[in-house]
């Protein structure tokens, strides 16, 4: 395989990176806002939340993103394809996230909280200096493996018409007649992107605050 065709491949394979990174930040902050209304006593917000979750959890995210993108024109919201992508797995993975989120917060030692209590600390300070740190140290190993996850199920968005890593190799594999060089290069480089992920990830682990390993 020639070094342009594998520049090819490097370049699709930004685009995959940029598409997952947004979405896993979109992702991240709709699971914050859906884990406190799992958390809620208040079933206005806690069922709208269950809801959410078991859509996107329960549903094969290549159903999802064909739907958002038949789903937008149809009510009149035209947008472009990445920007479909990106919503529907922006939407996914804040269900999974949220799961996660919500398994930290309510693994948090509730004498912990008392004793912010005690000592003065208001709800935020309590949630700020001693919910977030601790849950987030929990719960940073799956969301590190479900970085991982977008990362690998972004090859699903080439369904809307983007034309990411997988959809690159594809393309190539199909014009040169070379799909064993192609496919190959192409899992070689999903390999190299999680494992700097997971790499990352664990040194990033490491230097959180919160509960000691």
């Amino acid at each position: 395989m020639s070094i342009k065709l594998f520049e090819l491949l490097l370049q699709a394979a930004i685009y995959t990176v940029t598409i997952s990174v947004v979405s896993i930040l979109i992702g991240f902050a709709i699971a914050i806002v859906i884990s406190g209304m799992l958390l809620s006593r208040q079933r206005l917000f806690a069922l709208p939340a269950r809801i959410f979750v078991s859509f996107f959890r329960g549903v094969p995210l290549l159903v999802q993103l064909l739907l958002i993108y038949n789903l937008l024109p149809a009510i009149g919201i035209n947008v472009p394809s990445i920007v479909a992508a990106i919503i529907g797995l922006s939407l996914c993975t804040a269900a999974y996230q949220a799961e996660n989120l919500r398994g930290g917060f309510s693994s948090v030692p509730t004498g912990l909280v008392e004793s912010g209590e005690m000592v003065g600390m208001t709800p935020v300070q309590i949630f700020r200096r001693i919910k977030a740190p601790i849950a987030l140290r929990l719960t940073f190993p799956a969301l590190v493996n479900e970085a991982i996850l977008i990362l690998k199920a972004s090859s699903l968005v080439s369904v809307v018409g983007v034309v990411e890593l997988t959809r690159m190799a594809q393309d190539l594999a199909g014009s040169t007649f070379l799909p064993l060089e192609i496919f190959a290069s192409a899992g070689l480089i999903y390999l190299v992107i999680n494992w700097i992920v997971a790499l990352a990830g664990g040194l990033i682990e490491r230097s959180l605050p919160g509960v000691p390993r």
